[in-house]
């Protein structure tokens, strides 16, 4: 098994970049207040930008784990739809670029600005990389002696960008009532390193990736929402792979995926030479395996990034959409 880890390891970071309906109940004006949110097939709202709201703070340490430490800010951006009304549903993006590089900004953007003209309130975040040198838990400094040196900041990387991006949920439903969105209709979403950690922290609980190390180790960790909790309903994967819960299961013996975990939309190129197409085929096996719902697409000749994609003349984001609506029975209009 820990060979099989080295081996997608290996294939992750070969290549650093990447760039049952639920009845509404409407008031006098006819809005939805309570039941489903509704959304829109196509591009009907104006979207508000707002840049860099930090989440969070995470330590970056001078080398790994070492006693000098900077506690850096945690940002994201949110979009949101004007006048959509209450009840919006959540969609947060996590960036790729193989845990070394990548933004919220660029590809993310345009992602946030798709999803949020059609209704969803959006949160694209940034989280620390391999530069940062976030803390990682003794566990996983002392797993690493099993990784290849070629690799093993990027295999550190994987913990700290989990344990942020778990933050900035967190941070999302500690503020639900300023954005107006219901925390019954949570996506999580993002391509390459970002489907991976979109992975890892759907389908983990609670404490992984958050309480292996503890605020008196970590003090940002108070900055957290530690107290907040969540349910993701569906996942968007672009080119991911399971990696991330691998490693749980690799390092502490946990088996974290199951008939209940959120529903995964898996678009993935049969020619990716940075996440083999192979690691799409172990998820849809994965979910088989489990009786958990998917939507499978394989793109047929394409590479990693394929961003432009379409099936059927339909773009990514269009069979995005229509999944999230089909398996959280959104309204649609």
């Amino acid at each position: 098994m820990k060979q099989l880890l080295f081996f997608v390891l290996l294939l992750l970071f070969s290549c650093n970049t990447d760039d049952g309906v639920t009845a509404s109940t409407e008031n006098s004006e006819g809005e939805n207040t309570t039941g489903a949110p509704t959304v829109q097939a196509n591009a009907t709202y104006t979207v508000s930008v707002t840049e860099n709201i930090e989440y969070a703070r995470g330590l970056s340490h001078t080398s790994i784990n070492s006693a000098e430490t900077t506690s850096v800010p945690l940002y994201l951006d949110a979009y949101t739809p004007v006048d959509a009304g209450p009840n919006r549903p959540i969609l947060m993006l996590i960036h790729g670029g193989g845990f070394i590089g990548g933004s919220k900004q660029g590809v993310m953007a345009s992602l946030a600005q798709y999803f949020a003209e059609r209704g969803w309130v959006v949160f694209s975040i940034a989280y620390r990389l391999q530069a940062d040198l976030g803390t990682i838990p003794q566990e996983w400094e002392a797993y690493g002696d099993l990784v290849d040196a070629e690799f093993l900041d990027q295999f550190f990387a994987i913990y700290p960008a989990h344990r942020d991006a778990k933050a900035a949920m967190r941070w999302i439903v500690a503020n639900a009532a300023s954005y107006d969105i219901n925390l019954d209709y949570i996506t999580v979403g993002g391509g390459s390193a970002g489907a991976i950690t979109a992975i890892g922290i759907s389908v983990s609980e609670d404490g992984d990736y958050t309480t292996e190390i503890s605020s008196t180790l970590d003090e940002t960790l108070n900055t957290t929402n530690l107290g907040e909790s969540y349910e993701v309903k569906t996942i968007l994967d672009f080119w991911g792979s399971d990696i991330s819960v691998f490693a749980l299961e690799e390092i502490y013996g946990f088996q974290r995926f199951d008939a209940n975990s959120p529903a995964l939309f898996i678009a993935h190129g049969t020619e990716d030479p940075t996440v083999l197409f192979e690691e799409a085929l172990k998820l849809r096996d994965i979910y088989e395996a489990n009786q958990a719902p998917y939507v499978f697409y394989e793109l047929t000749g394409l590479g990693h990034s394929a961003w432009n994609a379409t099936v059927e003349g339909k773009r990514l984001e269009a069979l995005a959409l229509d999944y999230m609506v089909e398996q959280q029975s959104l309204l649609l209009e």
